[in-house]
Order: structure tokens, then C-alpha cells, then sequence
């Protein structure tokens, strides 16, 4: 391990601990790191930043974790060097939960310099971390991954773009929610709900109806809750049938906000599903819709075994009671 110049101004009991850090005896480097740690002296983070190279996973996790303590953004370049491949893989768990919490928008010139680094590791931890900075101007730099051989860098890429802020298209988006990675295209299917761009919703149509993974389908369904357009009603009454349970709930919960009379067949149908977190979410949505017609069917189900079930389904008859009663008074 190379060695770092001790400081002549530092007090006598740190000095003792900088150069036991520098012994070649790891159970003396170990002891070392762990009082430094605890001591917490910021005049000492050179000789800290020099331990994250100690030969052992031990000393560097212990060094990591004292300038994580210590906060100063000057270990945030040497922190980003421990995300690497050649570093073990607990010492880059710590290194990323530190640089978590450390990074901010200052420092997002030095993540684009990290993600150009050739090392699906460093690139993949960079794009968490760009995630808790929110600027577009990243956008660029992740575009290239939603091409990359790497169903890995692919996912973390899609996923990273609904966490940049005014970022509201971006097509290459849209052909990961067909990517051959399950993994790629539930993340896909979620962020695609986050953009405010009309071209997707044909996309998450297809996603709910046709894709062979159930996750992908109810993140299609959660998303095109967050579009509510009534382009997407004939999908959702499609996938009330879905074999399923949780995409059948997120689908009657997108239909609580764009349902029309056309899904009040297959809504009446959900309030009889083996589930009661889909027939709950159905008399919520028949509620919304207001049509009296359901009444009946509504009332069936106040004797429902789930209390829940019961409690939103009077409240749906109550609601489309208090709405005929405002229609006959006006």
C-alpha cells in the first residue's frame, strides 16, 4: 500500500492512528481505520482517501464509511473509483450507499466524466446516482445505453430518464417497451408513464394486452393510469380478463379515471373476481362513472366477504345516487 506524507500540525493522538493505517499488519490497519473513523478528524481524509487502495476489502469499506461520515465533497472522485470492477463487491455497495447520500447537482460533471469510463460496473452505479441529480443535461450521456448490448445498462438507462426533470419524449424509450429483456421492458413500461408524450400510449396498449410477462402488463397498466386517456379504454376493458389478479387491479384503477359506459360490462363482471383488491377497484370505478344502471349490481355486492369491498361499493351507490338526485334538480 502506497504511503501518504503524515501532517506535522496534526494532533499526537491522530498521528499515532495515521501511522498505524500504514502498518503492514492488517489487524493494526483495521484497528487504525476503525478509530479514525470514529474519531472523525477531517484533517485525516487524505490518509482515509489513501486507504480505499489498502490491499484488503476490509480497511477500504471502513474508509468508505468514515468519509461518508465526514461528507466533503473532495472524496466524492476517489468514492466513484470504488465503484469499479476490480474493487470487491461489498466495498462498492458502501461506496455507492455514501455517494447516495453526497452527491448533488455540483457534481454532475464529474458522473458524466464517470459514466464515459469503460466499465459496465462504474456506468451502471453512475446511473443510479445521476438519478438523485434530475438534470436533463445528463440525457446525452444515458442515451447511448438504450442501445447497449447490456440488458443490465439498458434497464438502468430507462429507468434513470423518469428521474431527469422536463425530459417529456425520448422515442428510443418506447423500443425498450418491446426489448427482449423482461427486465428491460418492466422498466420500460413505467417510465413510459412518465412522459408526457401522447405516441406512448399506443405502445402501453399493446404492452397490457399482448406481452407474455405479467409485471410487464400491470406496469403498462399503472402507466396508462398516469395518462388516463380515453384511447386507452379498449385495452383496459380487455385486461379487466386478464389471467392475472394484480393486472387486473391496476386496470380497473386506471378505469376509475377514464372509464366510459363500454367497460361498464366488463367492471360489473370484476365486482365477482376472486380478488377483493379487484372488485373494490371496480365499485370505485362504476362509482365514477355514475351510471344507475350499476346500482343493482352494486348492491350485490354490500354483503361482500372483504369489509373494503363493502365500504367502497355503498359509497359508489351513494355516489351515483347523489349525482341522478343533482340531474333531477336541475
Amino acid at each position: 500500500m502506497a504511503q501518504a506524507d503524515i501532517r506535522t500540525d496534526l494532533d499526537p493522538e491522530v498521528v499515532q492512528w495515521v501511522e498505524m493505517l500504514q502498518s503492514p499488519d492488517l489487524n493494526d490497519r483495521l484497528v487504525a481505520a476503525k478509530t479514525l473513523q470514529h474519531l472523525g478528524d477531517e484533517d485525516t481524509i487524505d490518509n482515509l482517501i489513501l486507504a480505499l487502495k489498502d490491499d484488503s476489502p476490509k480497511v477500504q469499506e471502513i474508509a468508505v464509511m468514515a468519509l461518508w461520515e465526514m461528507a466533503n465533497p473532495v472524496a466524492i472522485p476517489p468514492l466513484l473509483a470504488c465503484l469499479s470492477s476490480t474493487h470487491e463487491e461489498s466495498v462498492r455497495v458502501e461506496a455507492l450507499s455514501a455517494l447516495k447520500e453526497m452527491v448533488s447537482p455540483d457534481d454532475l460533471l464529474t458522473l458524466l466524466d464517470a459514466i464515459q469510463i469503460k466499465d459496465e460496473t462504474v456506468q451502471l452505479n453512475v446511473l443510479i446516482l445521476l438519478r438523485k441529480i434530475h438534470d436533463a443535461q445528463a440525457l446525452p450521456y444515458i442515451a447511448p445505453f438504450f442501445e447497449s448490448a447490456s440488458p443490465a445498462l439498458r434497464e438502468a438507462a430507462v429507468v434513470t430518464l423518469r428521474y431527469l426533470n422536463q425530459v417529456v419524449k425520448f422515442e428510443p424509450a418506447l423500443t425498450l417497451a418491446t426489448d427482449e429483456s423482461d427486465e428491460v421492458r418492466r422498466s420500460a413500461t413505467l417510465t413510459l408513464g412518465h412522459l408526457n408524450d401522447e405516441a406512448v400510449v399506443p405502445t402501453l396498449c399493446s404492452a397490457l394486452i399482448t406481452d407474455p410477462d405479467w409485471q410487464v402488463r400491470r406496469n403498462a397498466a399503472q402507466a396508462l393510469d398516469l395518462h388516463a386517456t380515453e384511447k386507452a379504454i379498449p385495452a383496459l376493458t380487455s385486461a379487466l380478463a386478464d389471467d392475472h389478479w394484480q393486472v387486473r387491479k391496476f386496470t380497473a384503477r386506471a378505469l376509475q379515471r377514464v372509464a366510459d359506459d363500454t367497460a361498464i360490462p366488463c367492471l360489473v363482471k370484476a365486482l365477482s373476481d376472486e380478488y377483493s383488491d379487484v372488485r373494490r377497484d371496480a365499485a370505485i370505478a362504476l362509482g365514477n362513472l355514475g351510471n344507475p344502471d350499476v346500482i343493482s349490481a352494486l348492491k350485490q355486492t354490500l354483503d361482500d366477504p372483504d369489509r373494503d369491498v363493502q365500504i367502497f361499493s355503498g359509497r359508489a351507490i351513494q355516489k351515483i345516487q347523489d349525482k341522478l338526485a343533482e340531474t333531477t334538480n336541475a
